[in-house]
């Protein structure tokens, strides 16, 4: 039996919102829910868990509807978006490639 993940309060109202801003965009936009699915190359129930703030739809698909619908991605346009995603690369450059934790010690003196 598959057991069934669980979502810490703030990541399902994030979940939430950004269902509820792609379903604004979307109908600002004019568009209906199969037009929207088809230009994601999505089935209309996807789309629909997507605007609900369902946890299962893969996150890329997410980004491409929110894009598609004009919902700006972390807050910012395409060009801040891509300056800041450089910034990014050039931090993780300069941090270690993984972390390790130290081996401990066996204390085996009785």
């Amino acid at each position: 039996m598959k057991r069934e993940r669980s979502y810490s309060r703030v990541t399902r109202d994030a979940l939430i919102m950004l269902g509820r801003m792609i379903r604004i965009g979307r109908l600002e936009r004019g568009l209906t829910a199969q037009d929207l699915a088809d230009r994601a190359g999505i089935s209309r129930t996807t789309l629909s868990n997507i605007e609900k703030g369902a946890a299962g739809p893969e996150v890329g698909i997410v980004f491409e509807v929110a894009a598609l619908a004009g919902v700006p991605l972390f807050g910012q346009d395409a060009g801040s978006l891509q300056m800041h995603n450089a910034h990014l690369g050039e931090k993780l450059a300069l941090l270690p490639k993984s972390v390790r934790h130290k081996a401990r010690e066996v204390d085996d003196d009785f």
